[in-house]
């Protein structure tokens, strides 16, 4: 216990200048925007969004707060639509570190050890905010994927950490923010951020994956290379083929086929698992010439407690079924807290009129971001908030989503995952059901 109060009063300098660093760019931000806005207030003129002005906000704080800023895309019981639209075009790609640092990076990551590459490519072939992405031959010339952290990142996500917790700790003492579970919501969704700089967890995530879906000889995961690997170097097999997550040259039938994949490989990994991949976009998510999937970057995946995961199969096969009634009762059941006073013979009412309008809707017609905002919306006004876990799985999903209508616009997305609901879970369902 002394040596972590003594780790905390050492950050304390690094924290403090952090925390000047990002009150300064807020404050920057708000005098470039604020005049503007305010004019156009009074003279009632349109003005940049709000989510737009967020969005570039989290931009320059850092990758903790768009990480954040992806995360809270999914929430909008807690932020309105358009600002929740705005979010979920965050992106966390940024230039590379200058090569000497990166560089210097690596090599001091295999100091005392044999240098294991015969060549290696400086050049990242992905770019993200957290690390970069290479090309390398090892010494016995295996073609590898070398995914380097970013020097010094790790110290300012941890100081973001401490200042997040800061924040939320002042903001649940606010009168209509009291029944929020801030300090729950911090430790997991801050925490899941903070896990993607610990590059053995995602080695780990990727055996599990491999492990996971093995079944499916149409994905490939690559495996991790224990041996070459290092505190701050993850290396992997490297996977070659023409990647498309898009139409392309394919045929209506390999489009088809391709999006049935996608959808049965994210189920199997949500619904049986209890894995969420919660960042396959395009750059993570290939779909190679002759229809199979390959799944790359494994750093943001997250465990479900088996409660989440029961209850968020259960939600999800009774939706499908338009069984609104069952939904209403899980979501106030696993709901992380729920108002005083609250109207929960409306809340079911309203929810049950959602499910029933969504039943059955393929690809085209239902549209889960379009979903989630009225559930989040029935949530909010009548004060029943969901365990903030419940943001994996729809982040997961959303992502997914737009993928799959880019490939097969008539793929029913609801009756996709009935097979695998079926197969490998027992949910709850009400008679005649």
């Amino acid at each position: 216990m002394a040596k972590v109060a003594d780790a905390a009063l050492r950050e304390l300098p690094g924290t403090a200048l952090r925390a000047v660093r990002v009150s300064g760019t807020v404050l920057g931000h708000a005098l470039v925007f604020g005049p503007g806005a305010l004019g156009a207030r009074l003279r009632r003129r349109p003005w940049a969004p709000a989510g737009e002005r967020l969005t570039a906000l989290l931009t320059s704080l850092g990758p903790s707060y768009i990480k954040i800023g992806q995360l809270l895309s999914t929430r909008q019981d807690l932020l309105p639509e358009r600002v929740c639209a705005e979010l979920g075009r965050l992106a966390d790609a940024t230039p590379p570190p200058r090569r000497a640092a990166l560089e210097g990076a690596v090599r001091g990551a295999y100091r005392g050890r044999t240098w294991p590459f015969a060549a290696f490519d400086w050049t990242p072939v992905a770019t993200g905010s957290i690390a970069t992405v290479h090309r390398a031959i090892t010494l016995d010339g295996r073609r590898v994927a070398v995914k380097v952290r970013r020097p010094g990142i790790g110290r300012v996500m941890r100081r973001d950490f401490r200042l997040t917790a800061l924040a939320m700790g002042a903001m649940r003492h606010l009168p209509h923010l009291r029944s929020m579970p801030f300090k729950v919501m911090h430790a997991q969704v801050g925490g899941a951020i903070l896990r993607q700089l610990d590059f053995e967890a995602e080695r780990t995530a990727l055996g599990t994956l491999r492990a996971n879906l093995r079944e499916f000889s149409w994905i490939r995961i690559p495996a991790p290379l224990p041996e070459l690997c290092a505190e701050d170097v993850l290396v992997m097999e490297y996977v070659d083929g023409s990647a498309r997550t898009a139409p392309g040259p394919l045929s209506a039938e390999a489009r088809g086929a391709a999006a049935r994949r996608v959808m049965t490989a994210v189920y199997e990994m949500l619904f049986v698992d209890g894995l969420v991949h919660c960042d396959l976009h395009p750059g993570n998510l290939y779909i190679q010439d002759d229809g199979s999937l390959v799944i790359l970057d494994a750093g943001f995946v997250i465990k479900l407690s088996e409660p989440v995961r029961a209850s968020f199969a259960d939600f999800f096969i009774n939706m499908a079924m338009g069984n609104g009634p069952l939904c209403a009762e899980i979501i106030i059941e696993s709901a992380a807290s729920v108002a005083e006073g609250c109207d929960l013979g409306g809340f079911r009412a309203e929810l049950t009129g959602l499910v029933a309008e969504s039943a059955g809707a393929r690809s085209k017609e239902f549209s889960l971001a379009k979903f989630a905002g009225r559930l989040f919306d029935i949530q909010r006004r009548f004060g029943v908030y969901p365990v903030p876990e419940f943001a994996f799985p729809l982040l997961s999903l959303l992502v997914v989503e737009g993928i799959v209508q880019g490939l097969d616009p008539e793929l029913d997305f609801q009756a996709e995952a009935m097979p695998v609901l079926r197969r490998r879970n027992m949910p709850r369902v009400s008679a005649g059901s």
